[in-house]
């Protein structure tokens, strides 16, 4: 019998498709499609979630890492652009800021932004904080296009289901091969406890050397075959349930997503170029299913295309993603609701995370590192996302009063008062959302800074001005450059109707 601890990789089986699996499927035949046999197994008759329908900006890099056009990816999805996401009815009810995901002016020296502009504005001279981001202002007037010099920071809306397919027929041309059906049980080795093969209801047996479990929520191999347990943050995060549908479109696609707080949860709205992705994530505590999915219904826009389909989750991560020979992407290994639209990036990560670290052979040095790293980042979105309701003012239902009651993680706790007390905000690089994100939502949410950094008193007043101006103008100018979003799309990327 080898020994499967130090047995040299050189097949790979990934445990289900959806995004997650043909994700990972495309990311390592392209990478390493040459060394190793890569098999994804998944059934017809098993649905996906199927609502990771917005993005942010790290797909970009994604794509461009394994070579896809963005041309083509577009038009394959659905796709439209997302400068992105309006929260509306957050801080209070009426209420509305965008979370964009561009920067905001220009840091001086070592001090940020947001320092000049709260002198600025203490004097007077400054206009709101949307006038010097360009992809803010492009996002409130509708407006997109691929600036050559100054660049846009940007990501999509696009069909989930559709990109499963497109990646299937990219990772198939090279080289990754799809086997269709069932998971009866996951072997392992009586002496590792590694995995060894997935012994399929045909009969099949499908042996490998190391695996990813992209299996969803059930997590078959990751936790109920290994055992790796799951640490539940729903003290944070009160939503665990979701209703989604597509409804057909009755007006241009906007270049944003919508996040609209109600009563007991929130809905999203996202445009893509002949439909609307529509959802409403709850928390079953304090709404019934019924009352809903009826509050849900009434308040879409254009006829309904399919049924929504209900979604049960519980918020909160895997106590490893990576475990023997395992490695969990996708809901396998966490689930932080979809407020910043983080669950694509967190697949991405771990693809390239475990790029970045496959093993000739598996080691603990290897799994430790790659686990270290995940935990950083999904606590670093749970502290992002629980952020928009600990800030909220509203006290207008049982949920939002239970939220205002709730203790904080410390490591949230810290960042808000660090940026009410001086403007700052704690960042740590390599972090997924950067200090403009940050600055974007706890002003959002309403939190002004009480002080300033004293570099912004050492700028001559006639100097600062002229600082801020020359930014605002720039902005400005860029964006009445810009046609609509839409009138962009149709030339750049048109989508064949379904």
């Amino acid at each position: 019998m080898p020994d499967i601890h130090h047995q040299p990789i050189r097949r790979v089986i990934i445990a289900g498709g959806g995004t997650a699996g043909w994700m990972a499927a495309a990311a390592l035949s392209k990478v390493l499609g040459e060394v190793l046999d890569i098999t994804l197994v998944e059934s017809e008759e098993i649905g996906t979630v199927g609502v990771g329908e917005a993005t942010i900006p790290t797909l970009l890099s994604f794509h461009r890492m394994i070579d896809i056009g963005e041309q083509e990816f577009m038009a394959a999805v659905q796709g439209t652009i997302k400068l992105g996401i309006s929260f509306e009815n957050w801080l209070d009810v009426g209420h509305r800021y965008i979370h964009s995901f561009g920067f905001s002016g220009k840091d001086r020296g070592a001090t940020g932004f947001q320092h000049f502009w709260l002198r600025g504005r203490k004097e007077g001279y400054a206009s709101g904080y949307e006038d010097y981001c360009l992809e803010l202002k492009a996002a409130l007037q509708d407006r997109f296009a691929h600036l050559p010099r100054s660049g846009t920071n940007y990501a999509y809306h696009m069909d989930a289901s559709l990109y499963a397919k497109f990646l299937r027929r990219f990772s198939e041309r090279h080289g990754a091969k799809r086997v269709e059906g069932k998971i009866a049980e996951v072997l392992t080795d009586a002496a590792s406890g590694h995995i060894t093969a997935l012994k399929m209801e045909s009969g099949d047996s499908l042996e490998a050397d190391f695996f990813i479990d992209c299996t969803g929520f059930r997590a078959l191999l990751i936790g109920k075959t290994l055992g790796v347990g799951f640490t539940d943050w729903s003290h944070w995060l009160f939503n665990d349930s979701a209703l989604a549908t597509q409804t057909t479109a009755v007006r241009d696609a906007v270049p944003y997503t919508r996040a609209i707080a109600g009563k007991a949860g929130w809905q999203w709205r996202i445009p893509l170029q002949h439909r609307v992705g529509n959802g409403i994530v709850y928390s079953s505590r304090h709404v019934g299913d019924d009352e809903a999915r009826e509050e849900f219904l009434g308040s879409l826009e254009g006829e309904v295309i399919k049924q929504p389909w209900p979604i049960r989750f519980r918020p909160g991560q895997r106590q490893q993603c990576w475990a023997k020979n395992c490695v969990a992407l996708g809901l396998a290994g966490s689930f932080i609701e979809p407020l910043e639209s983080t669950t694509i990036h967190l697949i991405q990560r771990g693809i390239v995370h475990l790029l970045q670290n496959f093993p000739q052979v598996v080691t603990p040095p290897a799994i430790d590192e790659y686990n270290a790293r995940l935990d950083e980042e999904l606590q670093h979105v749970r502290d992002f996302v629980v952020m928009h309701y600990a800030l909220s003012n509203r006290r207008d239902s049982p949920y939002w009063r239970e939220i205002a009651e709730m203790a904080l993680p410390s490591t949230l706790r810290h960042r808000i008062e660090l940026f009410r007390e001086t403007g700052t905000v704690f960042h740590v690089p390599g972090e997924l959302f950067g200090e403009n994100s940050w600055i974007q939502v706890m002003m959002g949410q309403g939190i002004m800074p009480k002080r300033y950094h004293p570099t912004a008193d050492a700028v001559p007043p006639a100097e600062l001005q002229r600082f801020l101006d020359d930014i605002r103008a720039s902005v400005l100018g860029n964006v009445e450059r810009m046609p609509a979003h839409m009138d962009y799309l149709r030339s750049y990327c048109p989508a064949p109707k379904p």
